[in-house]
This record gives C-alpha cells, structure tokens and sequence, in this order.
C-alpha cells in the first residue's frame, strides 16, 4: 500500500520539469493515472476542467514543497493550492482506524480530493514535513527527505546536487581568476 507521502511524491511527479513530459497531459492520460492507484473507477473519465483542476492541485503542491522561495511566490502558490482544495470538499470519517478525511465527490474529483487527503494524512503521521522538491531549478522532483535531520536538498546527490555544487564551483573559479 502507499503512503499518503508517496501518494503526494508520485502525484506532483506526474511533470517532470527537465524533460518536459507530462503523465497528465489529456484527461484520458488522468482518468488511466487515477484508475491505477485506486483513486476511481474503471468508468470514471476525466474531463478538461478536472485536468485543469489536477495540474492546479499539481503545480500549487509542488511550489508549496519548494524550501528557500520569496514569500510572494509562495503566497501566490499557496491561492492557487487553496483554490484546487475548495474545488475538492472533503468530510470527516471515522473508522475503526480513527478520523481522516474522505472526499465528498465520487469519480474523477473523488480521486483528486483522495490527493488532498493524503495531504492531511502526511501532515498527521509527520511526512509532509519530509516532503521536498528538489532544489536544483530545472530539476524540481519531489522526493521524500530520509535522512535523519531532514537536510537533503536534492533529490540525488548524484545528479543534482553534483551539477549545483559544479556550478558554484565553475562561479567561484570565475571569480577569482585574474583578468
């Protein structure tokens, strides 16, 4: 079973900034993306205002995830994450689990607000706040912090924290050669 973080993780990695692609790019390619993960069922289609509201929810949750923006960005992230959320009303439940949250809508937008569920899920059990997206720009991948004091910046060390720490280097070099 996934968790509410791999949930969030996997939905905002539907774009993936670098190579331009999108899992999400037609409703069809939504419905098929929400049918897999057992967020609706097999004749729920998605519309063109559900996908705008998807890529809304998208874009708003990876902003939000982003460490280190100036406060207007994520203000203005945070209207458009809080408007896709009034779009998707959710309600109390409670289960012999305990109290969560469950959508009010069925199909495509019950899918969607199971998304915004698993928000409040990761923030109750503690891993939104391991919740990051990367900090190299044309990656933005979001990924789940393991480490021990939640310090990782980059979704791979390898790759992204290699090419941010080679472009500081070749700037600092630059800067201290003589002219």
């Amino acid at each position: 079973m996934t968790s509410a973080a791999e949930l969030v993780r996997d939905f905002v990695n539907t774009y993936d900034v670098e190579d331009d692609t999108d899992d999400l790019a037609s409703p069809a390619e939504l419905s098929v993306w929400l049918h897999e993960r057992a967020l609706t069922g097999p004749g729920d289609r998605a519309t063109d205002d559900d996908l705008t509201l998807a890529v809304c929810l998208r874009e708003g949750l990876r902003t939000t995830l982003t460490t280190g923006l100036p406060a207007a960005a994520l203000q203005g992230a945070q209207q458009v994450l809080e408007e896709a959320l009034r779009a998707l009303p959710l309600r109390v439940r409670l289960t012999t689990a305990g109290p969560g949250l469950a959508p009010l809508a069925a199909g495509v937008r019950g899918g969607l607000g199971a998304i915004a569920a698993a928000v409040a899920r990761a923030q109750a059990d503690g891993t939104w706040r391991r919740l990051k997206v990367c900090a190299e720009g044309t990656c933005r991948w979001a990924f789940i912090d393991a480490s021990k004091n939640r310090s990782r910046a980059w979704c791979s060390m390898r790759v992204c924290g290699n090419r941010t720490k080679t472009r500081a280097y070749r700037a600092r070099q630059h800067r201290t050669r003589p002219s």
